[in-house]
């Protein structure tokens, strides 16, 4: 059996699972677009550019554990490199295709379009390489042996690999005999069977206990041997902010979100004075533990990550949590003693005048959310309002926390929709981060999605206000824009779109939206100033953090 480079390359990508392409066209890249298009079980889906493109193959990571996104030499990789470093922060495998000049043009180093013009054909991969856990160019003598090595660090490491493929090889054949079976790292077994015994003795001698649920277990496909744990054990668990809804929010041993001590003292005071915390793949950066007010002695955590583990303080390498959890679930148990009870935002509460505020608006939007959702909210005002709603069960809730990219989430929004097309799909953003990515709602019309768009627009980047020392500097402005017209100018036909400026209207809106089966966009209207706890709270210590600037 034969096959080109590129049919090869694609041949695999399906294998995975992975449907759709996510790119810009362009001249280097066109034996890869090519191939897509012919290709009747790929579907090409052209972007409106490479970084949104980027963003969107990281929103069908989510959903379904891989993706693909094709872009042209330097132009077009170089737009998408932010979106793959939040892939490779946020642990989502993207398979990065590039398409590159001919072999013989830079063989000869000639001076081409899409480059510095000094003949260097290898510097954008080599910018590459710090954003992708494995890295290859494709030639027809290695391409089957290093798609098995790509794929294989993607799996295992569940971020991003580079795959550049020089336009005349892409279209080269191949001898294909049938794939190798993938063999994913094992763990060491005299450390693992050690770790094992270490967390069972701990686990078994602790006087009060409980569980940090990390995005990790959805990343490595862990869901099920996490529950099982939790089941066996019955211990009370929590999420951080990074982490929400990886876990059901509905079962009576979840306790709530764990912010150190900006939110939810009660599950803090709980979780801190437990002597043994198993923490199961959760970062403990500074979103997730409230700007590190979080206080959990080192000896009283173990924690649980991708390729080690750490115990008293004492780092175990070489075990890997696809392994480790699997045989945890087998052999833990323990006696829980006491819990808390997990509690959401309440009622909402409208004010007087009637204006949209964060006591209405986010417990509003709690009651909204029903079972098989998936929700993007983007980094800011939004995520951080909806962070302690209580989700029913089998929600997908997703922001990216670690990297922060304003914008990610309306591109990411759109690949979760494509991923899985049968549930609905929720857009929560800020104006300011919508406008880096507006121009993408487009492709939802495109491709006869449905998405539930919620626009909350507060004059500016509110997040950014809190954060600094000067909140009314015009760099925190952005210019106002017509935004319940946007669909149609985009494009949308037919969608609901909506202004609302008060509790009433937006009750009403989200009425509607529980009747009609369309696309909506919906425009939020709220005070500049108005936001949630969470984000004052948090505003408080990253603003006293930030150094003034001296004057005069």
């Amino acid at each position: 059996m034969t096959q080109t480079v590129i049919e090869h390359v694609l041949s695999r990508l399906q294998d995975l699972g992975i449907n759709d392409i996510f790119g810009v066209a362009g001249d280097y890249a066109f034996p890869i677009n090519d191939a897509v298009c012919a290709n009747p079980n790929l579907r090409w889906v052209g972007n409106c550019n490479e970084l949104n493109a980027a963003y969107a193959a990281d929103g069908y990571a989510r959903l379904k554990g891989v993706a693909a996104l094709a872009s042209t030499f330097a132009v077009g990789e170089l737009s998408a490199l932010n979106g793959i470093a939040g892939a490779y922060a946020e642990r989502l495998p993207i398979f990065h295709l590039v398409g590159m000049p001919s072999s013989h043009i830079q063989k000869n180093q000639r001076i081409m379009h899409h480059t510095l013009g000094d003949g260097d054909f290898d510097v954008f991969y080599k910018a590459a390489q710090s954003f992708a856990c494995a890295h290859a160019i494709l030639t027809p003598e290695n391409c089957v042996s290093e798609m098995n090595r790509l794929i294989t660090h993607a799996l295992s490491q569940r971020r991003p690999v580079y795959i550049g493929i020089p336009a005349d090889y892409a279209v080269q054949r191949i001898a294909i005999s049938k794939a190798k079976p993938l063999v994913l790292p094992t763990s060491r077994p005299d450390t693992l069977k050690k770790v094992i015994s270490l967390i069972a003795h701990k686990l078994q001698n602790s006087e009060s206990a409980c569980a940090l649920i990390g995005s990790l277990i959805s990343r490595f496909d862990l869901v099920k041997e996490t529950e099982a744990i939790i089941k066996s054990t019955h211990l009370p668990y929590a999420t951080m902010f990074m982490d929400k809804g990886v876990l059901n929010e509905t079962d009576p041993q979840y306790m709530g979100m764990y912010s150190g001590h900006l939110m939810n003292l009660a599950v803090a005071d709980f979780i801190e004075n437990c002597d043994c915390i198993l923490n199961i793949g959760a970062a403990m950066s500074d979103v997730n533990t409230g700007c590190f007010s979080a206080n959990i002695l080192p000896d009283n955590l173990i924690q649980i990550m991708d390729d080690h583990v750490v115990i008293d303080s004492i780092v175990y390498t070489q075990v890997y949590i696809y392994e480790l959890l699997n045989e945890l679930k087998d052999i833990l148990t323990f006696i829980p003693s006491t819990s808390i009870k997990a509690h959401g935002l309440g009622n909402p509460i409208s004010n007087n005048e009637g204006k949209i505020t964060s006591s209405y608006l986010y417990p509003r939007f709690e009651k909204f959310i029903k079972q098989n959702d998936i929700v993007f909210a983007d980094t800011g005002t939004f995520s951080m309002g909806l962070g302690f709603a209580l989700l029913p069960k089998e929600v997908s809730f997703q922001t990216q926390s670690l990297w922060g990219s304003i914008g990610w989430a309306t591109p990411a929004a759109l690949g979760a929709a494509l991923a899985a097309p049968h549930r609905r799909v929720i857009l929560a953003t800020g104006e300011g981060s919508h406008q880096l990515t507006a121009q993408e709602i487009s492709q939802f019309a495109r491709w006869g999605l449905k998405p539930l768009i919620f626009v909350l627009n507060n004059d500016g980047y509110l997040i950014e206000r809190l954060f600094c020392h000067q909140p009314e500097a015009y760099y925190n402005d952005v210019h106002p824009w017509n935004y319940a017209q946007l669909p149609a100018t985009l494009g949308c036909k037919n969608w609901y779109c909506q202004t609302v400026t008060t509790c009433e209207e937006l009750d009403r809106v989200l009425n509607t939206l529980e009747r009609i089966d369309t696309a909506a966009y919906i425009e939020i209207m709220t005070d500049k100033y108005e936001a949630s706890e969470l984000l004052k709270k948090m505003g408080e210590i990253i603003r006293a953090g930030i150094p003034k600037a001296h004057t005069a």
